[in-house]
Parts: C-alpha cells; structure tokens; sequence
C-alpha cells in the first residue's frame, strides 16, 4: 500500500504523461520523480513517496507535462531498480522517457502503441554516475 493521494484527473492532454512507479523502495521513487520534477511540471507538489504497510507492494503515481524538450540531464544513482510505467501521447512519453534514460540506465521491457497514445514500461537502474537518493 502506498500513500498516493487521489486527485481528481486531470485534462486529458497531447503533452500529458502518466507515471506509474513500482518495484523498488519509496526513496528510489522519489529519486526518479525528483529527476522528472526539474525538468517537467507535475502534480506531486512537495509530496515524498512514503511506504506505509512493509507487507504489501508499493505503487507510486504521478502526471507531468511534458511539452518541451528536456536540457541535459545528470546521472542519479538508486539503491535498486525501478518499473516505470509510462503513458500518454507519443510525443510527450519520448520527451520523458528521454529524461529518464539521461538520469538512469534504462531498459526498455515492452510498449503499445494506440492511435493517439502509447504506453512504454522501462526498468531502471542506477547511472555510472550521479548522486545517491536522498535517506538511501
């Protein structure tokens, strides 16, 4: 179980990229959302994922407007690896996922392609380089 809140959707838009994270610790996610948060505008405000029952898995979400093109990107190391689920317009999801593949060492793990969307799920880990999460 996790501590993401429920906000309302938001407006479903070209540049709009859902973020689904899974498979790692609550300082991992924060380290992949913090990453994200400098380069795209997000709905996670100043909210740390936090792990809430040890027994159970741990699903963080987040959306982020990716409407331009990501500046360079430094490495982050992680203490483990990461499943980032990835969806919304093709566009905006290369834009993110450029991001991501900057900070971390990304491997693709499979994608589907609509009309106006795609959906892409990566497997992260930590870069050569870079600085630990924060608390790891």
């Amino acid at each position: 179980m996790n501590d993401t809140p429920s906000p309302q959707p938001p407006p479903s838009s070209p540049d709009l990229v859902h973020v689904v994270l899974s498979d790692c610790s609550a300082a991992d996610a924060d380290a992949v959302f913090e990453a994200l948060c400098t380069h795209f505008r997000g709905d996670r405000g100043d909210d740390a994922p936090r792990q809430t029952e040890a027994t159970r898995p741990a699903v963080w979400t987040g959306s982020f407007e990716a409407s331009r093109a990501p500046g360079p990107v430094p490495g982050v190391l992680l203490s483990g690896s990461v499943t980032a689920d990835l969806q919304g317009g093709p566009a905006a999801v290369d834009r993110l996922r450029a991001v991501l593949e900057g900070a971390f060492s990304a491997a693709a793990e499979g994608s589907v392609s609509g009309d106006q969307e795609v959906q892409v799920q990566l497997r992260l880990t930590g870069a050569d380089r870079g600085a630990p999460p924060a608390g790891a």
